[in-house]
């Protein structure tokens, strides 16, 4: 019996017996090694081993795009994972990211640039080899007893507390790996890839949609550096590494303390960025920036307060009420309005009101009405001597925007939740999963936004944030990191419905059940213990400042 394969360009394959992905490939002439890391069956992502026997909608995935990337970094992961343990007999931790790549650290001790020499090597020379990546399900019993063979008592706990049977790992060579998704076909596909020694660890640096295949210059500072030290006390403290002693902890009833020291870290930091910045009595300006959903509003408002307890009269100023009239902004490459870019922003209006004020004038500052799109009077500012400009926005430390500001006059903070638990050893929930799932339950409950609305405008938000907002967290004097251990937890019971009420036939499927196997190993925690100041509050509701 003979089945079609159709591709969304118009072209198709016939079968008349099972067909993987690979032999789909050279069915069409495509070449194998053109980026192409997977494809996507009836909107499932799936290995190119993967065999195809019905009637059936495909796509193939490459490195250019989202899912390609991820697909691409999970698997050098795994290649990382193997070349330590094979070369020098020593087990790494995956701990966050950085710099379009990885940080990883050795459980036994610190890393040095010879031991990154010697892992970059002995990688090339395993992605020379060619090895395959072979797609396993297993039974939860044998998954176990595997993982904790390889000494990986972590992933193998986890399993179970998620109720996986069988579980999807892969192996290549005689090692498996489990990853919470596909990977490329074999280790010679991840010819791209560096390793950059960066504090205690290592920084295995991937490719980006803009540069699939080729490495952007590492850009780690030692500010980001000071940010994973401090998370990593705060994850002493809380007695947390991985998502299984978080499902420990929820279980022996400890989530109210583990809500209230997270939002103790939190005040500390606060108090201590308020400190720093009476501490100079020149700064007038503090400029606030973070990419979407990073809780600068929630940030800001509790700064003001800090600030009053330090003496000083803050005043507001909303960056997003400087937004150019709407049919005066310009469109992207699809012909909608592109508000991510700094040039979205009147840019020569702000800077004449901030000259004023910091020369002590009153100013009618604009109001934004979203709903007409277009700026109209609003509040009047006049800076006195006690008094202190924060101003708040997604493009706070653009340099169009900083140097509008003398240096002395201005302190910079940039607000973004760059940290996350970890799932296991060797899979992390991103920070832009983090993102996404506030924005999922803030678009949601404010605006009545479907997931697949917010899913489908997502990647654009992403962009505009990679261009424009993260290259300019290096200008700031401060960074407040804005994740908190038990959102997770908290966000699941919002997100999960609304990623079901995504369609199987919706483009966005794949991110949706992406993001919904993510959540299945998270412990669900109850929100009526929140203090009503929290940075997640923002998101849920039942926030007492003005977010």
């Amino acid at each position: 019996m003979t089945f079609t394969i159709k591709f969304n360009d118009g072209k198709y394959v016939v079968g008349e017996s099972p067909l993987s992905g690979r032999a789909v490939m050279a069915e069409l002439g495509l070449p194998a090694d053109g980026g192409i890391v997977a494809w996507k069956v009836n909107n499932y992502v799936r290995p190119l081993e993967w065999i195809v026997e019905d009637d059936s909608e495909a796509e193939f995935i490459n490195t250019a795009s989202k899912e390609g990337l991820q697909i691409y970094r999970r698997s050098l992961d795994f290649l990382f994972v193997i070349t330590c343990r094979k070369v020098m007999d020593r087990k790494v931790i995956l701990r966050q990211s950085i710099s379009e790549g990885h940080y990883w650290e050795f459980e036994d001790g610190e890393a040095t640039q010879s031991d990154a020499y010697k892992l970059h090597a002995a990688m090339n020379e395993l992605v020379r080899q060619d090895i395959p990546f072979v797609r396993k399900n297993l039974p939860l019993d044998k998954a176990k007893r595997i993982f904790r063979e390889q000494g990986e008592p972590e992933i193998a706990d986890l399993f179970v507390r998620a109720n996986i049977d069988p579980v999807e790992a892969y192996r290549c060579g005689a090692r498996y790996g489990y990853f919470c998704g596909a990977m490329v076909p074999s280790t010679g596909v991840l010819k791209t890839f560096d390793i950059v020694q960066f504090g205690q660890g290592m920084v295995l640096q991937s490719p980006t949609q803009a540069s699939p295949f080729s490495i952007v210059p590492f850009r780690g500072t030692e500010a980001q550096g000071e940010v994973f030290s401090d998370y990593a006390r705060w994850l002493k403290v809380l007695d947390l590494n991985y998502l299984s002693s978080l499902h420990r902890q929820v279980a022996a009833g400890k989530s109210q303390e583990l809500i209230l020291i997270s939002e103790a870290f939190h005040s500390q930091r606060l108090s201590l960025i308020a400190e720093k910045i009476s501490s100079r009595p020149n700064v007038k300006v503090v400029s606030i920036a973070g990419p979407s959903a990073s809780g600068k509003t929630t940030f800001s408002e509790r700064l003001k307060l800090q600030l009053i307890v330090c003496g000083k009269t803050p005043v507001t100023l909303p960056m997003d009420n400087y937004f150019l009239n709407r049919d005066e902004t310009k469109k992207d490459e699809n012909g909608d309005y592109d508000y991510e870019a700094p040039e979205a922003l009147d840019l020569k209006l702000l800077e004449d009101n901030l000259t004023r004020i910091l020369r002590g004038e009153e100013v009618v500052t604009p109001r934004y009405d979203f709903l007409k799109g277009r700026k109209e009077p609003g509040k009047v500012i006049q800076l006195k001597e006690q008094d202190i400009l924060i101003m708040e926005g997604i493009h706070g430390l653009n340099e169009l925007v900083l140097d509008m500001l003398p240096e002395e006059q201005r302190f910079a903070i940039f607000v973004s939740p760059l940290t996350g638990i970890c799932i296991d050893p060797h899979n992390r929930t991103s920070t832009s999963d983090n993102r996404l799932l506030r924005r999922l339950t803030r678009d949601y409950r404010n605006r009545g936004k479907s997931a697949e609305v917010t899913l489908a405008m997502y990647p654009k938000v992403m962009k505009g944030a990679t261009l424009y907002i993260f290259p300019t967290q290096n200008r700031a004097d401060m960074i407040f990191n804005s994740s908190l251990p038990y959102e997770l937890g908290v966000l699941k019971g919002y997100v999960q419905p609304l990623l079901h009420t995504v369609p199987e036939n919706s483009p966005f499927y794949g991110e949706a059940l992406r993001l919904r196997n993510i959540l299945k190993f998270v412990p669900s925690i109850q929100s009526e213990g929140i203090p009503n100041n929290s940075v997640i509050r923002e998101f849920i509701g039942g926030s007492c400042l003005d977010v």
